[in-house]
């Protein structure tokens, strides 16, 4: 390693918008730091600049309260002085969608634009780990370098904090990660002996990481106000170490020496160690009903909103940018580290549980805004009812339509456009208050009730489209709804599920003749940990659903093109720590489980709802998906691509506590859709809507197992059995965090050949269900009928390549052009093919002209304009 000479002191605040404190006093703070600070930049010209944390939230947080300093802050970041972007918020990188990050950096950098420049480094100086993929998508926002802290060690392969960072598909940063954290120039004393204690060892650090001779010394800490002294500790620096140089600089000034170094090392992979720095794996499982709610609006806005908005902007309808923004915003407020780990104050998690139900109330209403405006734009000859069947699947095919329709008709029929009947059956139905339709009717004194109809048919949907029909009245009997039994097994071509007498399932693949035995069996251990990390008891005890006394209930419901399967019980577990630490273990508190299993015959997935009911205290419960294959790798999807993680990491757990790691190697990881087991024939997975935390059990005999909740009542512990010593956060109590109550989970399970459709599509699939609207001539809010005559069926474009995802599709921020993005998780590059529609030109995830091309490798990711 070199001696660094050369030393930026760096002026900065790390910006927690929330944490154990709310948003509401991070504001107030705001206001008072933000004048010293500009003050300070207009008064000092030698003063070169001060960094506002990466993050353009800051921008709109202060002048929401001050709009008439807008021109003084404009000015500042005019000239450079004011650093901001480019971010919208400090995203936390492992916990959030591909699309997400996207947004995060896209709107970052707008915002940053109506200022100034924003700063062209992807700055993270506290995520919780870093994505293999941020070479890839910092380079198609034109950000060619990174600074982050947490995660790195040697076993990246190099001994430096300067470096190259490269994605699978080729991409490549410079990095200067930060050795010692964003917080080692803090509050730095002018006291000459004062001074000297706090920078000899961390100058030693410099000295041991750095291969250019060069440092950054960030001067800032959380919510740290503007250090108005600096100049005069600097001045101090260079007398007390007259061989280095400090001086007052950006960020920027260290990279030239990295980019210029031609033997700097070229690494890759993420950097989700936890030996230097704390990266608490097991966070994602903290307050699970928020990550839940996360997961499901991440979905809604890319696989159902979005292309739905964009199919109505082809069509003449106004496409939402503003009020799409505003639910992105709302959601990535929550995807701040700290915000999206969930380790808060019970206050904070209050206010990311109201932007969650905010956000996903709007982009309900607003899809069904879109899908009633395409429907009321149809015409179906004879009907004055009609029912729109939607398929944002970039895919024409076979898909199983689930729909409700509501009508006083007491017999009817679906039509297509042809005058064709379309045969249905009924799995429920019910009566509604007609009120609850439109409160008109019963102030008029008609109180004849309406019917909801909870239809199911098989289709052959367009791609990217829809197919509006008619609900007509005819003179022919209903269908008999579909009744209930209690038979304990289902099955249709692909899977038969059975269950057992001690609550789990027996799967059988009927493709490769392979059965599965305990499937879903529960496992639950105490929790001993705090909301930055699961921690278990010394003693390790578990218990298992399987082994517990329950009574079981089972409930199923056949039908042509699915059938369905409950399964619920109620278990006694221990009440709390202190139960669990008893010599006799005491089984007084309930957690009550119900597992509906759904088959439909369009797609080789099991549907899985977990719901549970929680009363318990401090701990951890998971499920058990056995894949009866050996294997040392698991393979999740990241940010546009895939990764495979050790089942076992054996180096790393054989030396962590002698060479004192911060935490124990666990191979506890996120993923975001998809994690799955295969050897050369066949392949078991797991795709998600819900918890994104997994760990695979026994490399001889892999189980998935699947974090459902855990509770803990600390918001920060010492001295864990995982992570040893400080504690992370502060020692608060947050009860809320035990996670009482019910709530629900859904996943697909995957069992089959590798051959067989792979599992990122099957995942898309999966994760992108046809949604279908139904339209009557009595509605509570009114609005005037389209102008536009639109067409019964219709289809955007289809993508045709197997090998190919979508992501997402959606108009262009600053222009009417359709966009498409698709990634790559497969072995094989392939190239972008439509039918339907033509490639005008290929983008950047900054939606700006790229010559990326269309073949799209490994790992990586395309956006394409359409030709209009």
């Amino acid at each position: 390693m070199m001696k660094v000479t050369q030393i930026f002191v760096v002026p900065h605040m790390h910006w927690d918008r929330e944490w154990y404190f709310s948003t509401e006093e991070s504001q107030v703070l705001l206001l008072n730091n933000m004048p010293e600070i500009m003050t300070m930049l207009e008064n000092h010209p030698e003063y070169p600049s001060y960094v506002l944390d990466g993050q353009s939230v800051i921008i709109e947080d202060y002048l929401s309260a001050h709009p008439e300093g807008a021109e003084r802050f404009k000015e500042l970041v005019k000239q450079g002085r004011l650093i901001v972007g480019p971010w919208y918020t400090q995203t936390d990188e492992m916990a959030v969608g591909a699309e997400a990050i996207t947004r995060n950096l896209l709107y970052g950098m707008a915002d940053s634009r109506r200022y100034g420049q924003p700063m062209k480094i992807g700055y993270v100086p506290d995520s919780f780990g870093q994505s293999a993929q941020m070479p890839m998508i910092l380079t198609q926002f034109g950000i060619k370098r990174s600074m982050f802290w947490r995660g790195l060690s040697e076993r990246k392969g190099t001994n430096t904090n300067q470096f190259k960072w490269q994605s699978a598909d080729g991409s490549t940063v410079a990095v200067n990660q930060l050795p010692a954290g964003y917080a080692t120039g803090k509050y730095l004393p002018t006291d000459p002996v004062a001074l000297k204690a706090r920078l000899t060892p961390l100058l030693a650090k410099f000295d041991q990481y750095s291969t250019t001779g060069q440092a950054v010394l960030p001067n800032g800490h959380d919510q740290m106000p503007i250090q108005q002294n600096i100049e005069a500790v600097i001045a101090q620096l260079n007398q007390l170490y007259p061989d280095r140089h400090f001086q007052l600089g950006r960020y920027e000034d260290v990279f030239p020496a990295i980019e210029q170094d031609q033997d700097v090392d070229v690494i890759s992979g993420e950097f989700l160690d936890g030996k230097n720095e704390r990266v608490h794996r097991s966070i994602q499982s903290t307050r699970m009903d928020l990550k839940v709610m996360n997961t499901r609006i991440e979905n809604k806005l890319t696989n159902t909103l979005e292309p739905l908005a964009t199919i109505a902007a082809k069509l003449g309808f106004q496409y939402e940018h503003g009020l799409i923004e505003l639910i992105w915003k709302e959601i990535m407020k929550n995807h701040a580290h700290d915000s999206m780990g969930a380790c808060c104050s019970d206050i904070v998690n209050e206010e990311i549980l109201a932007r969650y139900r905010r956000a996903e109330e709007r982009t309900d209403r607003l899809i069904q805004y879109y899908q009633r405006k395409l429907t009321e734009a149809v015409t179906i000859a004879g009907a004055t009812e009609k029912l729109a069947a939607f398929n944002l699947l970039p895919k024409k095919c076979d898909r199983v339509v689930t729909a409700k329709i509501v009508t006083k008709l007491s017999q009817f029929q679906l039509i297509t456009d042809d005058g064709t009947p379309v045969a249905f059956e009924i799995l429920h139905r019910r009566t509604i208050d007609p009120g609850l339709i439109d409160r008109q009717i019963v102030a008029h004194g008609d109180y004849t009730p309406f019917y909801e109809y909870e239809l199911q048919f098989k289709r052959h949907l367009p791609a990217m489209g829809y197919e509006v029909f008619g609900v007509i009245p005819v003179q022919k009997t209903l269908p008999a709804v579909v009744q209930a039994e209690t038979q304990t097994m289902i099955e249709n071509n692909y899977y038969q599920l059975t269950v057992n007498d001690n609550g789990t399932l027996t799967v059988v693949d009927k493709r490769t003749q392979t059965t599965y035995q305990r499937v879903l069996d529960l496992e639950i251990q105490a929790d001993d940990g705090d909301e930055y990390d699961f921690s278990p008891l010394a003693d390790n005890r578990k218990l298992y659903a399987s082994q517990l006394n329950k009574k079981l209930s089972v409930q199923s419901l056949i039908a042509t093109d699915s059938s369905q399967l409950i399964l619920s019980y109620q278990l006694l577990v221990p009440q709390n720590l202190v139960a669990w630490q008893a010599t006799d273990l005491a089984l007084t508190t309930s957690l009550q489980v119900s597992f509906q299993l759904t088959l439909k015959s369009d797609l080789p997935v099991i549907a899985l709802k977990v719901t549970v009911d929680n009363q318990a205290d401090d701990l951890r419960v998971r499920l058990l998906v056995p894949t009866q294959l050996s294997s040392k790798v698991v393979a999740s999807d990241n940010q546009f691509g895939v990764i495979q993680r050790p089942v076992v990491d054996h180096t790393a757990l054989a030396v962590w506590e002698k060479e004192k790691w911060d935490e124990r190697p666990d191979a506890i990881f996120p993923f975001l859709s998809h994690v799955s087991v295969s050897d050369s024939d066949h392949q078991v997975g797991i795709i998600t809507n819900s918890s994104r935390e997994y760990e695979a059990l026994d490399e001889t005999n892999v189980t998935l197992a699947i974090t459902l909740f855990r509770g803990i009542g600390v918001l920060g512990k010492a001295n864990l059995v995982r992570r040893p010593g400080r504690p992370s956060g502060i020692n608060a109590p947050t009860p809320d965090s035990q996670c009482h109550g019910e709530f629900s989970l859904t996943y697909g399970l995957f069992f089959g050949n590798k051959q067989t459709m792979g599992i990122a599509r099957l995942a898309k699939a999966f994760l992108t269900p046809v949604t279908t609207y139904n339209q009557i001539p009595n509605v509570a809010m009114h609005m005037n009928l389209p102008t536009q005559q639109l067409p019964a069926s219709y289809s955007l474009f289809e993508l045709m390549t197997d090998n190919l995802t979508l992501s997402t599709v959606k108009m262009a921020e600053n222009r009417a052009a359709v966009l498409v993005r698709v990634y790559n998780q497969t072995q094989v590059t392939d190239s972008i093919k439509m039918a339907g529609a033509t490639v005008k030109q290929v983008l950047g995830l900054d939606e700006r002209p790229s010559d990326l091309g269309l073949a799209v490798k490994p790992n990586s990711v395309r956006t394409i304009e359409l030709n209009n």
